[in-house]
């Protein structure tokens, strides 16, 4: 029984570091043939501006599918937490603009961006997490309706007096000759370092795979998904599911607010804009998660950079383009979720298995 249970932990472990290496192998794939195609020069200047959009997208996506389909819990404000990072992040370069290192500028930008988001992630998760329904939903809703709402209203500025903040106007800082305005209220910041790489954006995409992939394998994320299948069951053998949910929360929200900085550094401007952090980019990156499959990872990053390059390379079909971009939306469900696409796809992946096994045995 031992040597039985011993072989099939060692075959699970051995499946596992295969799937995650597929995905990981996917994404350095990707940016080898995209670094060849910018080397050769046969890369248009409309894909090289989408490249860190890529990578900002793939981010939000892997990472609220810690929430959706690791934990089950339905968040519909992870463009708040996202525009939080931002804002915190672009908040220090601006300040220490010319004073620190780029490269390091940005590295602490990421650190600030992702802390600040999990705080906020912790504030919204504990009083909410302990409810059951769509409530997290709503709630998460408001949150990133009323957090762009604010910084909106907000004026910092700093001199040699120290710094000051209003919520009426520039003018009410009273800043003296040689202060500096930080954050303009509606205009947002401005004077942002472009620091953001596709270079970069690979590396935070790879970390954020690492961290969630081995968060779902871990005893931590087994105990997530136990809570999620059932949580009564769950309960009564002692689980605290107020803590395995706030830390899925906490986590995603943290890993929002990285992409938020790689989003802050890739402009000059930010201003938090409906189109920026509203409404419709939370559901843009729930769709992205529900196309690539809840619960799956390595779908996720896919349905995300399918999604945001197919309405530019459909651009040229002016008449066509979001009917195009709606049929392949509704292909790409019924692949996802019907039970003859989903046969199919067991019983090719059975015959993969197969064919590889007999190689290994040959």
């Amino acid at each position: 029984m031992e040597v039985e249970y011993a072989m099939k932990t060692q075959k699970s472990i051995k499946d596992l570091l295969k799937g995650s290496g597929v995905t990981y192998g996917m994404v350095i794939l990707a940016y080898l043939l995209v670094e060849i195609a910018l080397k050769t020069g046969n890369m248009s200047s409309l894909m090289q501006g989408l490249l860190v959009p890529l990578c900002i997208y793939s981010i939000l996506a892997v990472s609220l599918n810690l929430v959706v389909g690791i934990s089950g819990e339905l968040s519909l404000g992870h463009a708040g937490f996202m525009c939080v990072g931002a804002f915190s992040g672009a908040l220090f370069s601006k300040a220490f603009k010319g004073m620190i290192d780029p490269t390091l500028s940005l590295i602490i930008a990421i650190i600030i961006g992702a802390a600040v988001a999990a705080v906020f992630g912790i504030l919204i998760g504990i009083p909410v997490l302990r409810l059951r329904g769509d409530y997290l939903a709503i709630v998460t809703l408001a949150f990133g309706e009323i957090i762009k709402n604010i910084i909106n209203a907000i004026y910092l500025g700093v001199d040699s007096s120290g710094i000051h903040f209003s919520m009426k106007s520039e003018v009410a800082l009273k800043l003296d000759a040689e202060g500096t305005v930080l954050i303009k209220g509606a205009q947002g910041i401005t004077g942002t370092p472009q620091a953001s790489t596709f270079t970069i954006g690979v590396i935070l995409l790879l970390i954020t795979l690492f961290i969630v992939i081995n968060l779902v394998n871990s005893r931590t994320g087994r105990a997530i998904m136990a809570i999620r299948d059932n949580r009564i069951a769950a309960e009564s053998i002692g689980l605290h599911i107020t803590k395995y949910k706030l830390l899925a929360f906490t986590v995603s929200a943290a890993l929002a607010g990285v992409a938020g900085v790689l989003y802050a550094h890739n402009l000059t401007t930010l201003a938090a804009l409906p189109k920026n952090f509203g409404y419709n980019q939370s559901i843009m990156i729930l769709v992205f998660v529900v196309l690539g499959g809840i619960g799956n990872v390595r779908g996720s990053v896919i349905a995300a950079v399918v999604l945001t390059l197919l309405p530019e390379l459909l651009r040229g079909l002016n008449n066509y383009r979001m009917l195009i971009y709606a049929i392949v939306l509704i292909a790409m469900m019924l692949f996802n979720s019907s039970p003859k696409a989903i046969e199919l796809r067991e019983r090719f992946a059975d015959s993969f298995k197969k064919k590889t096994a007999k190689k290994e045995v040959a």
